[in-house]
């Protein structure tokens, strides 16, 4: 029996429909060979992206018409236009509050001057009195006067004997019993020549007799300065006996750092405190500034005049002077938001869609934590105020260009 004859009906059923299978395949593929190929889908092009310039990250300030090599040696990549759409820098939210960041805004609000100077109560030398002898003679007497005292006006210093006044007063009232009125007059004219004053004038006229002993009194009240009178000393026409400061104002003189003088005008008013008084304020003005500069303390002296009615204020008591109390309206932001380069002022702008961009001010004056925009800032434009130096360097980078002052300058409503 051959092979053939072996194989069953269920075999020969499978073979032939391999068969088939085959055949079937073979002409469809005969089909499509037939048929011109199908074309590629095409797929979208990307958009070409415009350059601006080529630059490197650590040289913002150059930048390139091409690719190649930095100044320092580095590759140069690419800036395309989209990365400059809108101004400034932008910084993911989750990074800056990372950072700490802390946006305010720029308000205007009112800056003390906070110009705080020490300064020591002081005599009004204006108001200063020399007591001095009208004629030579001899100290007979002193009434127990001390420098440092105060006395009221009036009182006694010493009683003095001057022999040469003895002949000229009896000789007036020898030309006074003639009762001749133009001998008189002249008489009297010498005994004020000679020094004597009207009230002693008068006392002979009433007494007739010669007064030689005269009474040296304080024209006016104060403090006794200086003394220099003594029993049984002899004294000379013109000399200095004593000098009497009044007491009804004082000075105070404050030191004003030389840095700072230029926040200090004559006719400002201050307010001062003193220790021995807590809690009482003395309100003044500073009378002048005076033109010399301390060289050893590099500082100015403001004088202010106090007025001190009651004989409160002792000379060298130490003061507190606040100079501008009330305060000026300005446009503030806080201190730590100011970056300082060493050339310029920056801030950091906090713009709309969580940009950043740096921009240059101009400063005033500082106190309080907060400090004076005179120029770069608008009213209620908004800053960085802490992490601004690390967006700074982020910016400086992405070679973002600070606004100049004036762009800062107008009104809201007027920007675009």
């Amino acid at each position: 029996m051959s092979a053939f004859d072996r194989i069953s009906a269920p075999q020969l059923a499978v073979a032939a429909l391999a068969l088939a299978l085959v055949a079937g395949a073979g002409g469809y593929g005969l089909a499509r060979l037939g048929q011109p190929s199908a074309a590629p889908t095409p797929q979208a092009k990307a958009p070409e992206r415009k350059i601006l310039y080529w630059h490197d990250p650590m040289l913002p300030a150059e930048r390139y018409p091409g690719p190649g090599k930095s100044s320092m040696g580095m590759d140069l990549i690419p800036k395309y236009a989209e990365e400059t759409a809108g101004a400034g820098v932008s910084i993911n939210p989750a990074s800056l509050s990372n950072l700490g960041a802390r946006i305010v805004a720029v308000t205007r609000g009112t800056l003390p001057s906070g110009l705080t100077a020490t300064g020591v109560v002081e005599f009004n030398q204006r108001d200063l009195t020399v007591v001095q002898a009208r004629a030579g003679g001899f100290v007979q007497r002193v009434y127990n006067r001390a420098p440092g005292d105060r006395v009221g006006a009036g009182a006694p210093l010493a009683d003095v004997l001057v022999p040469e006044w003895g002949g000229a007063q009896a000789e007036y009232l020898a030309v006074r019993r003639t009762g001749d009125a133009g001998l008189m007059r002249a008489a009297r004219q010498r005994l004020t020549l000679l020094g004597m004053s009207d009230g002693l004038i008068d006392q002979i006229d009433r007494s007739g007799r010669p007064k030689t002993v005269v009474t040296i009194s304080t024209p006016t009240g104060g403090v006794i300065r200086t003394l220099n009178v003594r029993s049984g000393m002899t004294v000379m026409a013109g000399q200095t006996l004593a000098e009497i400061n009044g007491l009804g104002t004082v000075w105070i003189n404050a030191a004003i750092p030389e840095a700072l003088a230029g926040q200090v005008q004559a006719g400002a008013p201050v307010s001062v405190t003193l220790a021995a008084f807590p809690g009482q304020t003395f309100a003044g003005r500073v009378s002048t500034i005076l033109p010399e500069v301390q060289g050893e303390t590099r500082t100015l002296t403001a004088r202010i005049e106090l007025s001190n009615r009651d004989g409160r204020l002792k000379p060298d008591m130490f003061a507190t002077v606040r100079l501008g109390e009330a305060g000026t309206s300005a446009l503030l932001v806080p201190s730590e938001a100011i970056i300082r380069t060493g050339r310029r002022t920056l801030v950091m702008l906090a713009l709309d869609g969580g940009r950043y961009q740096p921009a240059e001010i101009r400063t005033g004056r500082e106190a309080g934590g907060q400090t004076e925009v005179l120029a770069g800032l608008a009213d209620g434009e908004k800053v960085v105020a802490s992490g601004q130096f690390l967006i700074d360097s982020e910016a400086s980078l992405a070679g973002i260009a600070a606004r100049p002052i004036g762009d800062g300058d107008m009104p809201m409503g007027d920007r675009p």
